[in-house]
């Protein structure tokens, strides 16, 4: 048997993996398209902005985020889980009622993050973006929310039924619009606000494009009149969506804490300065992210019904040539970054963004850990262990808050650097570690001796 025909046979034996590779095709295709726009958003807004300008950007749009997050019950996860698993179960009223609880829960949180972010827009005007004049931009920015109502229940919803392609489209299409608007403001000189704008109706598009696509979603799978389902089908699963939801949202808050809010941490212990530095060394380290984001949206499913079905075989599957994939391009991509990041920066983003090269090397150590492990979080929340990654990051949290106070005032956004690469290399270590007690003891629990192991 020749090579060719050894792959051939190989890929028509897995079923599972050419279910992946079409979903993750998709959206890999998506994101290198978004990646390559993003790339040139960033070189017109760095440029046109200069470092402290761009590192108020950053401060802004990481401020609302952050906020939004802090009330997010991280739907999209409870909605591929608990819909997914009635689904199989072939109980489509409750799997209807889930989304809809989803919904109305995303919904009402929504409209909390966008008052909070009002009141508090002030304070984060004051204390990290250092200008009291550029409240009303923090409001104006937060629209986002409101365009994002049930964008997260949307998002599960289309992922659990394989609507990548859609997905995938309106992921390019909002870095278009995003990259003509900014393009725009650049030859008008629009300034911060002109920026702020295009990324608004950008990510407006995008949510709202997702919530149609989920709703005839919704209509084709359960019928037009599929939010009529009564929630009272699912009070005795009640507790458990709740201590998921909770989890999911405790969880998700220490990551905001400990890792996706560095800027606001740089900003508050340093400059506007310092604060673009740190910007633009995550937004180099995130483009080895970008191309890979769309594993875990591809991957959670299929481990969500890898679990359901008790096939503990095609779980090891996933993981294994998962992380090879992501590890291999991880490091691949990290050392072009490390030998040409220097020359890449002068002359692209300019000479003044230089002093960015040492965070970034420092910060691609934990992103390259991470990436390999991509599966860690799904794996855990497949396997009902949401508590646990709860657990974690509350433990991350804590070295990382200690960490900054520390490390920020004397170093700048090189200490942000150092505790987010620790953070990851922790906090991954232990979930992995975990994944693997687990699925040894649901193996043991739930024998299926008629899968083939990997």
């Amino acid at each position: 048997m020749t090579v060719l025909q050894k792959i051939q046979t190989f890929w028509a034996e897995n079923p599972i993996l050419r279910k992946l590779a079409r979903n993750f095709g998709y959206l890999f295709s998506s994101n290198m398209i978004s990646a390559a726009l993003s790339m040139l958003q960033g070189i017109f807004s760095a440029r046109m902005l200069a470092v402290p300008g761009f590192g108020t950007l950053g401060v802004i749009i990481i401020f609302v985020t952050v906020v939004n997050k802090i009330t997010s019950f991280r739907m999209d996860e409870l909605v591929i889980k608990y819909v997914g698993e009635f689904h199989e179960n072939k109980d489509s009223l409750r799997a209807a009622a889930v989304f809809k609880v989803a919904a109305l829960t995303e919904l009402s949180a929504s409209v909390v993050a966008f008052a909070l972010v009002w009141l508090l827009a002030p304070l984060g005007a004051r204390y990290f973006a250092h200008d009291v004049t550029l409240a009303p931009w923090f409001v104006i920015y937060a629209g986002i929310i409101l365009a994002n109502l049930i964008a997260e229940s949307s998002t599960g919803l289309l992922q659990l039924f394989d609507r990548f392609r859609r997905m995938a489209g309106l992921n390019v299409l909002q870095s278009v619009v995003t990259l003509v608007l900014i393009v725009l403001a650049w030859w008008q000189k629009a300034g911060l606000l002109g920026i702020l704008l295009a990324y608004l109706v950008g990510k407006t598009i995008s949510a709202v494009g997702l919530t149609i696509a989920a709703l005839m979603e919704a209509s084709r799978r359960w019928g037009r009149n599929w939010w009529k389902v009564p929630l009272r089908l699912l009070q005795p699963h009640a507790r458990q969506l709740v201590k998921f939801a909770v989890s999911t949202n405790l969880s998700g808050s220490f990551t905001l804490i400990s890792r996706d809010s560095g800027i606001l941490w740089v900003s508050f212990f340093s400059n506007p300065t310092q604060t673009g530095y740190y910007k633009l060394a995550m937004a180099l380290a995130n483009y080895i992210q970008l191309p890979m984001a769309p594993m875990p949206q591809a991957t959670y499913p299929e481990m969500s019904r890898a679990v359901a079905r008790k096939k503990w075989g095609d779980f090891r599957y996933l993981i294994r040539h998962g992380t090879f994939l992501a590890g291999t391009y991880s490091i691949l991509v990290a050392i072009g970054l490390v030998l040409l990041g220097q020359p890449l920066i002068a002359i692209v983003y300019g000479p003044a963004y230089l002093p960015t090269y040492t965070g970034l090397v420092i910060i691609l150590v934990g992103i390259v850990f991470s990436n390999g492990l991509y599966w860690s979080r799904s794996a855990l929340l497949s396997l009902g262990l949401a508590e646990y990654a709860t657990r974690v990051n509350f433990l991350v949290t804590l070295v990382s808050v200690v960490g900054l106070v520390i490390l920020l005032p004397k170093y700048g956004f090189i200490g942000s650097a150092i505790v987010l690469s620790v953070g990851n290399l922790l906090g991954n270590t232990l979930v992995v570690l975990k994944t693997r007690s687990e699925l040894l003891r649901q193996e043991r629990l739930f024998p299926n001796p008629l899968e083939t192991s990997f």
